[in-house]
């Protein structure tokens, strides 16, 4: 995984290969909203960000309209003022960001949403390390929901995860062959807690951090 500036996005966007995933993290401003997200898309593009128009999937997901979306596939998470961009070619990414807080009703949402042997794992956890666990798991779940298109409302008991310390891995998923799928936990800064997931076979992953993301 490299990790560098992001000064020079058109030329990192024209680097973007499909064996890769691109990861940025960027600053997130309620009042800018998609506006810095539509900025990266259009340096990958070739297009300035008022030329760049999302619509929205199936199931709420954001996308590229056409005929950019059969060029580029993306998706995007946000969490107070950071937010997290996975793009591909010829692959459906999922991310999600998570702030680091204290989560006093960790155990109770798992108990209530997790798979229950992900809710056993966790209770064997010291309570230090219990609370990282569960975002980590709640990210990785999120990524691989995004990846499908698909969101909370799919259920996160229909897909079961390795729980740390354990390596992180898709161990089944309702519907589908679990091993078809990679999903990879992500630190883009000490305050958060993040993953991202795909359909298909292993690519590289290539982070970066806007100059003026903070």
């Amino acid at each position: 995984m490299r990790t560098s500036l992001g000064q020079d996005v058109a030329g990192i966007a024209a680097g973007l290969g499909k064996d890769q995933i691109h990861v940025w993290r960027l600053g997130y401003d309620r009042d800018h909203r998609r506006a810095p997200l539509c900025a990266l898309l259009g340096s990958y593009l070739g297009l300035p960000a008022s030329a760049v128009t999302l619509v929205e999937g199936e199931h709420g997901r954001p996308e590229l309209a056409e005929p950019w979306g059969r060029q580029l596939q993306f998706n995007w998470s946000h969490t107070g003022k950071a937010a997290l961009v996975a793009i591909a070619r010829d692959c459906s990414p999922g991310v999600d960001i998570e702030r680091l807080r204290p989560r006093p009703r960790a155990m109770q949402l798992a108990e209530r949403y997790f798979h229950p042997e992900e809710t056993v794992a966790l209770a064997k956890l010291d309570e230090s390390q219990r609370e990282q666990a569960f975002l980590q798991l709640w990210t990785a779940k999120e990524a691989v929901l995004k990846a499908m298109g698909r969101g909370i409302a799919f259920g996160l008991e229909r897909l079961r995860l390795a729980v740390a310390p354990a390596s992180p891995g898709l161990l089944w998923l309702d519907g589908d062959d679990a091993t078809q799928w990679q999903l990879h936990p992500l630190s883009p800064d000490i305050g958060h807690v993040a993953s991202v997931a795909w359909r298909g076979s292993a690519r590289e992953l290539a982070c970066w951090t806007l100059a003026d993301s903070g």
